[in-house]
């Protein structure tokens, strides 16, 4: 399937070439409430203020999830690694970038605030302390007709929240998706690993990966998907085996959380996934077996369409996909019709038509 208009595409002079996810960002007005989802999610918390929490898995990052006291709940931002101080000094350099500070955030180092052109703020960060890695469980023995490896033993993973070893990917919608893909790919250095598009050959939905060289990737650390207004769709936080998201299945059902999706296999990426609403609606996902690229594998093109999400599983509910429609973006909706060359009536009904 050919695609028919620019982006994504691979920048030949990428501004940088971030080496990590390294946090997003969240405002909420009720830090107790999300501490607790994200405990039981399986988030371990760094540091607890009556304005600010810090949450972290047990892979080697100081934190990777931040909640900030605020009155309306909403996805602010993320955090990306650099490598360099020249790269960091050319993101400093860029139109609209904040003046370069220092972190007060565990792990120290350096960041300078940008903005994307959808509006999300992305920090980045460089000469950041390294951090530990925890201990976790290994994963699960698993015995296949081909090869017996557990013999005379039995099969009890804990019953507790899964341990989370790391964030993985962060999903947004948008409203200027050629601009936006555009800045990431230009400025941090992104490569689309596939792409899903329209019948008529345009993209609609972009997974990209971090480019690494010959060191593998995941397939994607951040997905980008036509919308109409600019929001947050979900996170994913990758857990050390398939029993650790079946279990986190029981104990956030147990807990009384909402099941928004799964368990699955995802079609793009393969991930084994579960999704979860925290308690302001916002989805998180615990996956584990995720597809690794290496930079030379070049993107592929493919259909957009319910069926294309999950190998198996539980059909996606058309409740994961559907738009909330409040007065405000109702208006935003209209504005944005009205302004941006990437939304049109035609495509908002081939959409709708696909997934609400």
């Amino acid at each position: 399937m050919k695609l028919t208009t620019a982006q994504p595409a691979r920048h030949r002079n990428p501004t940088t070439k971030a080496s990590a996810l390294t946090y997003l960002i969240f405002d909420r007005p009720d830090l107790v409430k999300t501490e607790e989802f994200l405990n039981d999610f399986g988030l371990r918390t760094v540091s607890r203020t009556e304005e600010l929490v810090l949450f972290r898995g047990t892979g080697a990052s100081h934190f990777c999830y931040v909640i900030q006291r605020a009155p309306k709940s909403r996805f602010v931002g993320l955090g990306l690694q650099v490598d360099t101080k020249a790269e960091f000094d050319a993101l400093a350099r860029l139109p609209g970038a904040s003046a370069v500070e220092r972190s007060p955030l565990p792990g120290g180092g350096y960041t300078v605030r940008l903005t994307d052109p959808s509006g999300f703020r992305v920090d980045a960060i460089w000469d950041q302390a390294p951090a530990s890695a925890l201990s976790h469980r290994p994963p699960l023995p698993f015995n296949s007709v081909d090869a017996a490896v557990r013999i005379n033993g039995t099969q009890r993973p804990p019953e507790c929240a899964p341990e989370i070893i790391r964030l993985g990917h962060v999903v947004l919608e948008l409203v200027d998706y050629q601009e936006t893909c555009a800045w990431y790919t230009q400025h941090f250095g992104f490569i689309p690993s596939d792409v899903q598009v329209l019948p008529d050959g345009s993209p609609v939905v972009a997974f990209m990966r971090l480019d690494l060289g010959g060191r593998p990737a995941d397939h994607h650390t951040l997905a980008l998907a036509q919308g109409f207004v600019p929001t947050y769709s979900h996170s994913a936080y990758e857990v050390v085996d398939a029993d650790a998201i079946g279990m986190g299945q029981r104990v956030l059902r147990d807990k009384g959380w909402t099941h928004a999706w799964g368990i699955g296999r995802h079609i793009l990426g393969s991930q084994i996934f579960d999704y979860w609403q925290d308690p302001w609606g916002d989805k998180h996902e615990h996956y584990c077996d995720g597809d690794l690229f290496t930079a030379d594998t070049p993107a592929g093109v493919h259909a957009v369409s319910r069926e294309a999400m999950a190998q198996w599983g539980p059909a996606m509910p058309r409740s994961f996909t559907k738009p909330k429609f409040t007065p405000a973006s109702i208006v935003a909706l209209v504005k944005n019709l009205r302004r941006s060359p990437d939304l049109t009536f035609a495509k908002l009904r081939r959409l709708a038509k696909i997934f609400a």
